[in-house]
């Protein structure tokens, strides 16, 4: 049997110790605490910055992990995982905002509907579940490319497709909407994907904090926001904490 790989077990190391403590370390820093010559360690970080593993802070030149292996890290979060760790969660806020409840995931392009429970009054309603929402319009939609940086430009470099007279179809303007999503915690949306209806979603997060997934809920203009058009607070509450509630799941 053929023995270990050299340079994989360094490369291996490099990422051990850039995930330790506070995550930045400069060349000299990387090279003392691993033994290794300042050139092989700067081969190593070069090579692992052009498969994304690793990423350098221009300002400081120092290193951190990159988006590429942060991803890779979370990549056993299936549909079936997520949707199976929130049932519960769903379920009761639900019932304790009297709204439908999605919960979405990235995929293609769009918003992957996971799990959708439905408002708990005896209205027709349609199980919403393996529809794709679009990003741009959506709360759910918004969280996911508020939280996503590649996502988000890949966003902004397609068409924004109006859905009706309200859809956000400028870049800018898109991103100002994501910016505030990431100060507040949540997004909403007022007749953006459909006339007459509005939504609010807040982020699903794994273990150290990558975004996921979102959970949200839906439904008429009126049930959603007050009469000046903001989302209503008690529902921002409800959906934040049902948020958290899920990321606690995933974490335990």
């Amino acid at each position: 049997m053929p023995g270990s790989i050299q340079s994989i077990e360094r490369a291996a190391a490099v990422l051990r110790l850039l995930a330790r403590g506070s995550g930045h370390h400069g060349l000299a820093e990387i090279s003392a605490s691993l033994g290794l010559p300042k050139g092989t360690a700067h081969g190593i970080l070069r090579t692992l910055q052009r498969v994304e593993f690793v990423e350098q802070d221009h300002a400081t030149g120092r290193y951190r992990l990159g988006a590429a292996l942060l991803h890779l890290g979370t990549s056993y979060l299936d549909a079936n995982e997520l949707r199976s760790r929130s049932i519960n969660w769903s379920d009761t806020l639900a019932a304790r905002s009297g709204q439908e409840v999605r919960i979405g995931m990235h995929l293609d392009g769009a918003v992957l509907v996971v799990h959708h429970v439905f408002r708990p009054d005896d209205s027709m309603q349609t199980l919403g579940i393996g529809a794709m929402l679009p990003l741009h319009a959506t709360a759910l939609g918004k969280v996911l490319l508020a939280y996503d940086a590649e996502l988000s430009d890949f966003a902004r470099r397609r068409e924004l497709t109006s859905l009706t007279r309200r859809t956000i179809v400028t870049p800018a303007a898109l991103e100002r909407v994501l910016a505030e999503v990431r100060a507040s915690g949540w997004a909403s949306e007022s007749e953006e994907c459909m006339p007459g209806e509005a939504s609010i979603a807040a982020p699903i997060r794994a273990p150290g904090g990558l975004v996921v997934g979102a959970i949200g809920v839906s439904g008429a203009v009126d049930r959603i926001c007050d009469p000046a058009g903001r989302p209503k607070p008690t529902l921002v509450r409800h959906v934040s904490f049902a948020a958290e509630a899920v990321s606690r799941e995933l974490a335990a």
